[in-house]
């Protein structure tokens, strides 16, 4: 069963009705409560005094919650929460402020996940807006981080929690020698004691902005001593997931030096810069399906290419026509296949077969029959056959005719020669 609180239903100034409480801080309570008067949900901060106190520190610290209500008042930035009103009671204030229905920084990495150097880029530059318009007041947060910045359902980025700010002009409350503030978020010249300036709170949200993206912050030692050394002495720890981008704004707030460290229009150029630079492609995980094609089998056959292909017909048609389109097939054929031999193992040079110009592999040259068919060839051989013995005959009937083409002369003349002799005698 629940333990309801001890101010859970009470009435402030007869107006604000407590209810359930939102959340506990070192030197507070945060409830939600009704403003009966305007019928409004509200946030109460309820300023609650350690046990074993004495009347200056409780002095000490009412006088830091009224400077917290003062100072917020003060800044004009949809960034900053909006205080209603202030009510004493217990003699102690009762700070009234806009409810933010959401949850801080610090919670939402902790349960969903660090931000994108994009979403990071985008509080960064929400609470340096907030930022610039406190320093113009003279204001210092001097307590920048994660768990002071909430994020509401409707995606606004708020900065809350001035309780240890200081303002221009007022007296320091804080004891000397002490410091205030998360040591992690703690700028340098505020741990060597210096008094610090607006350039304390830039690096604060050098810090916030690395803690965002990387989901711890840039130094914890565990201790707070050891934790205000390094944040002195040591370099930061080179970010993971902020991107070339994010990353040349956190190196600038995060300088030691506050000369040398990023003003808020440094550090907007470079904020700027993040959100316009293009999405980085996300790595294709091994376990996405997705459809690819096959691989070349290394046992497959090359696949013939068109030019190939192309000649099939023709070699048919020159198969049922004959010997010349056969010939002129295999020659096309062999030229197309420029096969390189190997020479028999044995011999200088031997080795295994080269590839060929085409790129494909290189074998034996095929039988001429794989080349020609069979009966092609018979063809070609009976033709030759008939083309050598036309020619002989030619050769021979040629002979021939001239020879008794002489015959038939030398009669005739033996003839007249006689009957000229013939005539002679009888006359």
């Amino acid at each position: 069963m629940r333990k309801t609180p001890v101010n859970e239903g009470r009435l402030l100034a007869g107006r604000y009705r407590l209810g359930g409480i939102l959340g506990r801080g070192g030197m507070g309570t945060v409830w939600r409560a009704v403003d009966e008067t305007l019928g409004r949900t509200v946030a109460v901060k309820e300023l609650r005094f350690p046990t074993s106190i004495d009347e200056d520190e409780k002095r000490r610290l009412i006088t830091r919650t009224l400077r917290e209500a003062k100072a917020i008042a003060r800044i004009r930035n949809n960034g900053a929460v909006t205080v209603y009103d202030v009510v004493d009671e217990d003699d102690r204030p009762w700070i009234v402020m806009e409810l933010i229905e959401g949850k801080s920084l610090a919670d939402a990495v902790r349960e969903d996940g660090v931000l994108t150097p994009r979403r990071a880029a985008e509080v960064g530059l929400a609470i340096l807006d907030v930022l610039r318009s406190a320093h113009r007041e003279g204001i210092l947060h001097r307590d920048v981080k994660p768990s002071n910045v909430l994020i509401a359902e409707d995606g606004r980025v708020v900065l809350t929690d001035f309780g240890i700010a200081q303002v221009e002009g007022d007296p320091s409350i804080t004891s000397t020698g002490m410091l205030v503030g998360a040591p992690s978020y703690i700028s340098p010249e505020r741990a060597r004691g210096h008094k610090p300036g607006p350039a304390a709170d830039m690096w604060s949200l050098g810090g916030l902005i690395y803690a965002a993206v990387e989901g711890s912050p840039p130094y914890d030692k565990g201790s707070a001593i050891a934790t205000l050394t390094a944040v002195m002495t040591e370099p930061v720890d080179p970010p993971k997931n902020a991107g070339p981008e994010l990353e040349k704004v956190i190196y600038g707030l995060l300088a030691k030096d506050p000369a040398q460290r990023l003003d808020d229009a440094g550090a907007r150029v470079l904020l700027l810069a993040v959100l316009d630079a293009p999405d980085p492609v996300p790595p294709v995980s091994p376990e996405v399906t997705r459809v690819v094609p096959l691989p070349p089998h290394p046992d497959r056959p090359p696949v013939p290419r068109a030019a190939d292909r192309g000649t099939a017909p023709e070699a048919a048609t020159g198969r049922m026509s004959g010997a010349p389109n056969s010939g002129r097939n295999a020659a096309a054929s062999a030229k197309a296949e420029p096969w390189i031999v190997s020479t028999p193992a044995g011999r200088p040079g031997a080795g295994p077969a080269t590839r060929g110009a085409a790129g494909r592999p290189a074998s034996s040259r095929a039988a001429l029959t794989d080349v020609v068919p069979r009966r092609t060839l018979i063809i070609i051989a009976a033709v030759a056959v008939l083309a050598l013995l036309g020619t002989i005959l030619a050769v021979s009937l040629r002979g021939g005719g001239e020879g008794d083409q002489g015959k038939g002369t030398e009669g005739t003349t033996a003839s007249a020669g006689a009957s000229a002799g013939g005539d002679g005698s009888s006359g």
